[in-house]
């Protein structure tokens, strides 16, 4: 007769062996698979991989192999079983709380007729437009069920890994005030230049504990980080630390991560937890973090705004460009491959995009060429040259003598001529020229252009830049926008560069001159759009206006060697961050950091481009 096992002694044994990874227990019912896309989407066949490695032992049951395959340029797995016979099956588990639930039985495969083995498709480890961090294992059946180790448990930014003592921190820096309970203190403290965070608790007793909490959306959830490093004080002192853990996840393409420090009292249920903070490893780097938390991996972009994600993009590359980190070059490329292609209209914009980052909008189009000049310089791939010269001939299409003797026009429809669409035409021909070897033809365009912009009437008397002219062809008077000042600035100092003519750097430093001592532009020195005043408020494409004025003033200031033109960058980097920036990076419209005041990654990317501009010429 055979032996008969109690049900509780069985019980645990399952138990035992689901926590040692020899057995899955089923999964919560509410956590069914919700499909996620960020590099690739789930469901991918794994023959499309990029790459396939094992990081985790495989598991053998009853002779069968079990294994996880992985794909990190992918981010994604799969799961495979072999040595098998029919009916053997695998599939992956996911989790996105540090295996305390998961998400079961994805892809699972059976091995069928006379076969050996099967594979799952590829699903994704990470979510980053979810802001989930997460974990993923392989198992399998065959006459019993064996799973690997999760992979990924650890959090690791190039060197540096979840779990390493505080010690070995480069700094010791507390970005926010501590919080008290029962006479406790509570604190966070953060490695800068590492990126990495600790928490600390003092003047308490034996059970007192303290963890940290670690959030990839600002704080607004904290699935896979809640209670990391949870730690007691031990009995006869009064304190105690947890271990240093990361707030940046390359691999996971998670970036801008935000912690806090909690703590409890031995005798109370009852934590308190500091603020929220982002570390700075430098002001440029702290900023791009915060931009790219808001990037929309799976599309390729920052959701709900077109044009305005070329001049994000621009700022990327020129954060990259200027401080020599390649933490988003991948960005680049996917930006280009996941937005080239046709989009209906509210896809992208509220117009139709047609192909090669072209609509009905000139001046849209525009920013994408600037955005793919800069993309080519940084990295030398020519298809980025050949899409600006796409869009440029585009734009060309709407250069029109019949009306006001030249000028590009804003829209399809013909309807107005601005200072932004021929701010843009007259910086791309000038870029393009340079750019193409034995070029006459973009070269000769510049020229045109820059004759007709300076007789246009569109730089008033004061030597400012008005928005556009009338129907009549005269200066309409609207209003004076710190990016067509910009632009003019920008465009007359690179076609000075072209041609080695001094009208055109004359130009270019009368149009700076005027925008660093006019009321119309700056402000105590702090560079101010009419919308920064009073309880105005600026729309999501003004919110990008001022970075677009910096980035074109410095190339001014490089140009020139002006140290009264350094010293406004300056002025403007020093603002921001002092007085624009709260403890998660975030930075605002506002410069001067006056309410009422927005922050949003439109005013983000504005301001990295500032602290970049800023970066550069003390460099």
């Amino acid at each position: 007769m055979a032996a008969r096992h109690h049900p509780l002694v069985g019980g645990l044994l399952a138990l035992f062996l689901a926590l040692t990874g020899l057995i899955a227990l089923p999964p919560a019912p509410a956590h069914a698979a919700t499909p996620v896309c960020a590099l690739v989407c789930d469901t991918l066949d794994p023959s499309k991989a990029q790459q396939d490695t094992f990081p985790v032992p495989n598991r053998t049951i009853n002779g069968r192999t079990v294994r996880l395959h992985v794909s990190d340029p992918d981010s994604a797995a799969w799961a495979s079983i072999d040595n098998g016979v029919a009916g053997d099956a695998v599939w992956l588990d996911r989790s996105w709380d540090r295996g305390a639930t998961w998400e079961g039985l994805l892809g699972r495969a059976s091995v069928p007729g006379s076969w050996t083995g099967t594979r799952t498709l590829m699903y994704n480890i990470t979510d980053p437009v979810a802001h989930r961090r997460g974990w993923i294992r392989a198992c399998g059946d065959a006459a019993g069920v064996t799973c690997t180790d999760w992979v990924y448990p650890k959090v690791c930014d190039g060197t540096s890994c979840d779990g390493a003592d505080p010690a070995t921190a480069a700094g010791d820096d507390t970005p926010v005030p501590a919080t008290t309970l029962f006479g406790r203190t509570i604190s966070l403290h953060v490695d800068q230049r590492g990126g990495m965070a600790w928490g600390v608790i003092s003047g308490g007793g034996a059970g007192d504990e303290i963890w940290l909490d670690r959030s990839w959306d600002g704080g607004a959830s904290h699935p896979e980080g809640s209670s990391l490093g949870r730690t007691s004080v031990s009995s006869g002192v009064t304190s105690t630390r947890t271990a240093l853990f990361a707030t940046r996840d390359p691999r996971g393409l998670l970036y801008g991560g935000a912690v806090r420090a909690c703590g409890r009292e031995a005798a109370h249920q009852e934590g308190s937890c500091t603020a929220w903070a982002r570390p700075a490893p430098t002001r440029v780097r702290g900023a791009a973090d915060a931009l790219m938390a808001s990037y929309q991996t799976n599309e390729g972009w920052w959701r709900s705004s077109w044009w305005n994600s070329a001049v994000a993009l621009t700022s990327v590359i020129d954060f990259a460009e200027q401080s020599g980190r390649h933490d988003y070059d991948w960005v680049i490329a996917r930006t280009y491959e996941q937005n080239r292609g046709v989009f209906p209209a509210g896809g992208r914009s509220s117009d139709p995009i047609e192909g090669h980052f072209i609509s009905r909008a000139i001046d849209d189009a525009g920013w994408w060429a600037i955005a793919w000049l800069a993309a080519y310089d940084y990295t030398g791939d020519r298809r980025y040259l050949e899409e600006a010269v796409t869009i440029t001939d585009y734009v060309h299409q709407y250069w029109d003598t019949r009306t006001c003797g030249g000028g590009v026009w804003w829209d399809r429809e013909r309807t107005y001529k601005n200072a932004v669409t021929n701010g843009l035409y007259l910086w791309l021909t000038t870029s393009l020229h340079q750019r193409i070897s034995g070029d006459t033809v973009w070269g000769a365009r510049a020229t045109t252009v820059a004759d007709w912009y300076l007789a246009s009437g569109m730089i008033n008397s004061s030597g400012l830049v008005n928005d556009g002219i009338t129907s009549g062809c005269a200066n309409n008077g609207q209003t004076v926008w710190s990016y067509n000042q910009g632009l003019a600035i920008g465009a007359f100092t690179q076609l000075w560069r072209s041609t080695g003519s001094t009208r055109y750097l004359d130009t270019a430093e009368r149009l700076a001159d005027t925008a660093i001592s006019s009321p119309a532009l700056t402000r105590g020195g702090v560079l101010t759009e009419s919308c920064d005043l009073g309880t105005a408020s600026c729309d999501d494409n003004q919110k990008q206006f001022k970075g677009i004025f910096v980035r074109h003033l410095a190339d001014l200031a490089d140009a020139t060697a002006s140290t009264s033109y350094k010293a406004y960058i300056t002025k403007q980097a020093d603002s921001i961050w002092t007085n624009d920036r709260d403890a998660l990076n975030r930075l605002g419209q506002r410069w001067s950091g006056a309410a009422p005041n927005v922050s949003d990654w439109r005013t983000q990317a504005s301001a990295l481009e500032a602290l970049t501009a800023a970066g550069r010429l003390s460099g």
